[in-house]
């Protein structure tokens, strides 16, 4: 009941100051609220190193006077300050250039449905408690191995806000969510070489997270197989990105058919609506109202009305992920995606993460990337990896050093399979994803 008064009054004041831009004279406006809390304990060689609680709270209007537009934002909630941010960016609209695609959303472009998708769920953690979970966390993954020599720490951390939208076509609405994360990096050291390497969980709801000495442990036993790497020599071969890198490769697609790479022509997949750009196994849907996924929710950062809906069947690209503007400048409706995609989801074949590596059969396991080369506009790709030789589908020893290359059209069309293994902890849920060939730079 306390969470419906708060959000209730939070509305009214979004309200207000959609009543005072129009009271300055702007034909549009809209506001975004967000009043936000948390806590972050981190503990390091089994010592606390650092207790933060935080509260946030922020406000970003938005006001067009005609074609033009102007926005301003502040952390002071005061109605002195609230108005002098409305006349802020009052002034700045009036004096800004025409835009003939500027504007709020079409009425019938927004959310009116508001599904339960059971995205709050308030952790009543006291740092003391935070203190233990972090040093227990860590203890697992110190005492895993002698070869664990050090340690980043173990930082537990909840957070929980609540952020409302309106805006002058008569949409306004306050929505809670949660967040809560527990993590662990170390340290080990075999001779000579030295690697570090991490694992951790994420959940709307802390009883989903994983158990801190599971993600200790994990956290070690990454870290101790990556020791006494090899780099490999150039050459061509099958690579196998592993479930939590995989989805740095729908991303890509993700930025390739976004509505702003799109209208700038910026894009090495323009034009490609309808046609073939993945072998035909390929189906990639985003999926907005799944009950308490991290990516779910009933609209977007405008108040547009997110869609389950394909972007890739068949291998065949279907749509686009457009915000307003861009869908304004490109001739089409918005697809609900103003702040990115919610819940994409590559569907799986039948193979386990041991399964693809029996595909994979001889060539490169990744299970870290470095680097952000990613040519939008060619869709050449470059990047900095880790990982694993694979032979006869079994692992024999850890690489670094080495860069992985190839073309991203090339390797959409040569992905061969997709593993079961989904990594759940992202907005991003693939499996493990094996491309058919790409070049390899090593010594």
């Amino acid at each position: 009941m306390q969470n419906r008064e708060e959000i209730s009054r939070l509305e009214n004041l979004v309200q207000s100051i959609l009543d005072e831009a129009k009271l300055q004279g702007a034909t549009a406006a809209e506001a975004g609220l967000s009043v936000d809390s948390g806590l972050s304990v981190t503990a390091r060689l089994g010592d606390v190193e650092t207790i933060e609680h935080h509260r946030d709270q922020g406000l970003g209007v938005t006001v067009y006077f005609g074609q033009r537009k102007g926005s301003a934002s502040t952390t002071d909630l005061s109605n002195a300050s609230i108005k002098e941010t409305v006349t802020a960016a009052c002034s700045f609209a009036r004096y800004g250039s025409e835009d003939p695609y500027a504007g709020l959303p079409e009425q019938d472009w927004l959310a009116t449905e508001f599904p339960d998708l059971d995205l709050f769920h308030p952790w009543s953690l006291a740092a003391d408690r935070a203190i233990e979970l972090a040093i227990a966390c860590e203890d697992a993954a110190r005492s895993y191995s002698t070869e664990i020599t050090n340690s980043e720490g173990a930082t537990v951390t909840s957070h929980q806000g609540i952020r409302v939208l309106g805006n002058s076509l008569g949409f306004l609405k306050g929505a809670e969510s949660s967040r809560h994360s527990i993590s662990c990096a170390v340290l080990g050291q075999r001779g000579d070489s030295m690697q570090r390497d991490y694992w951790y969980s994420v959940a709307r709801n802390p009883d989903l997270l994983e158990a801190v000495d599971s993600i200790g442990r994990k956290a070690a036993e990454r870290t101790i197989r990556r020791l006494q790497g090899r780099s490999l020599s150039t050459r061509q071969c099958p690579v196998l990105y592993s479930a939590e890198v995989a989805s740095s490769l729908f991303g890509s697609l993700i930025g390739a058919i976004s509505g702003g790479n799109l209208y700038r022509k910026s894009s090495f997949l323009l034009n490609a609506l309808d046609t073939r750009i993945f072998p035909e196994f390929i189906h990639i849907h985003e999926q907005p109202y799944l009950v308490g996924a991290l990516g779910s929710a009933a609209f977007d950062a405008e108040g547009v009305k997110t869609r389950t809906r394909d972007i890739v069947a068949d291998g065949i690209l279907k749509d686009y992920v457009l915000s307003t503007y861009s869908a304004k400048k490109l001739g089409l409706e918005s697809t609900g995606n103003a702040g990115g995609v919610h819940n994409l989801t590559v569907e799986t074949g039948p193979d386990d993460f041991q399964g693809m590596l029996k595909k994979l059969d001889t060539g490169l396991l990744v299970t870290e990337l470095m680097g952000q080369g990613v040519k939008m506009v060619t869709g050449d790709y470059s990047r900095g990896a880790a990982g694993f030789w694979v032979e006869n589908g079994e692992i024999q020893y850890p690489v670094e050093e080495i860069t992985i290359a190839g073309n991203l059209k090339d390797m959409f069309k040569n992905l061969v399979a997709v593993g079961n293994d989904v990594d759940y902890r992202g907005n991003v849920r693939t499996g493990s994803v094996l491309i058919e060939r790409m070049s390899i730079a090593g010594e």
